[in-house]
């Protein structure tokens, strides 16, 4: 799409051309980085277990000019979906610009020694491997793209440990491991791997972690999606960096 100048001109968006994937995309983070790469100019795809969120993030987009998304109803612990996604991708589009590895679950807050066993396995896929299968499906797409970029989101609770938040924390830490060996891997490619610590953001995890919190008082998701459109861009350099959002 083309954005108005000061002066009354058009320009083209900053995205302009790119074919951007965002998974969690149907509220939150997510969602806030999918309107903002559309308004940029990029081409969308959203996905997310909920189909009416996706939808209602498509109307947004089309509804202030933007290129209608296309919209995938994945559950990112169906590991056999993640594995065709790839080839479903390579066959409409050929090739992939962005990867935003957004998509992640909380778990439940309590002391590690009293854990279930269900739960940390959730966390565990939802946050550490099924990026690392979309890493194993979507890379060939990525490196087919003339700049591709791959933009996963970490946490401070990755940062040093923080009683009860053992599953989660651990899930981010080794997210980060995951992320700064893919970007060594394609150092030498026109492959750019970075990730964003949103910090302290207005989103439906941060509520379920602290919830006698004032959601008002927080910074709200579109404030921080700068960082991901930095990270997106043919003119970025940074590779294997954590760059803070907030």
């Amino acid at each position: 799409m083309t954005m108005e100048t000061e002066e009354g001109e058009t320009s083209e968006g900053r995205l302009a051309g790119r074919l951007a994937l965002v998974t969690g995309a149907s509220r939150g983070i997510g969602a806030a980085v999918a309107r903002r790469y559309a308004a940029e100019g990029a081409q969308v795809i959203l996905t997310a277990r909920t189909v009416g969120g996706l939808e209602e993030v498509d109307d947004q987009i089309r509804q202030a000019g933007g290129k209608p998304a296309t919209l995938v109803p994945l559950d990112l612990r169906d590991f056999d979906k993640i594995d065709a996604l790839g080839a479903s991708l390579f066959e409409r589009f050929g090739k992939l610009d962005v990867l935003v590895g957004n998509a992640a679950i909380l778990g439940t807050l309590s002391p590690l020694a009293h854990g279930d066993p269900q739960t940390w396995q959730a966390v565990i896929d939802v946050n550490l491997t099924a990026n690392f299968r979309l890493i194993r499906s979507l890379d060939p797409l990525l490196r087919r793209s003339e700049a591709g970029r791959a933009i996963f989101v970490t946490s401070g609770a990755a940062a040093r440990p923080i009683p009860y938040w053992g599953t989660y924390a651990t899930s981010k830490t080794a997210l980060e491991m995951l992320v700064g060996t893919y970007a060594a891997e394609t150092a030498k490619t026109n492959v750019r791997v970075n990730l964003v610590d949103p910090g302290v953001v207005r989103t439906i995890m941060r509520a379920q972690a602290f919830p006698g919190e004032d959601p008002e008082s927080l910074t709200p998701p579109e404030a921080i999606t700068e960082a991901f459109v930095e990270l997106a861009s043919t003119d970025c350099t940074r590779r294997g960096e954590t760059l803070a959002a907030g």
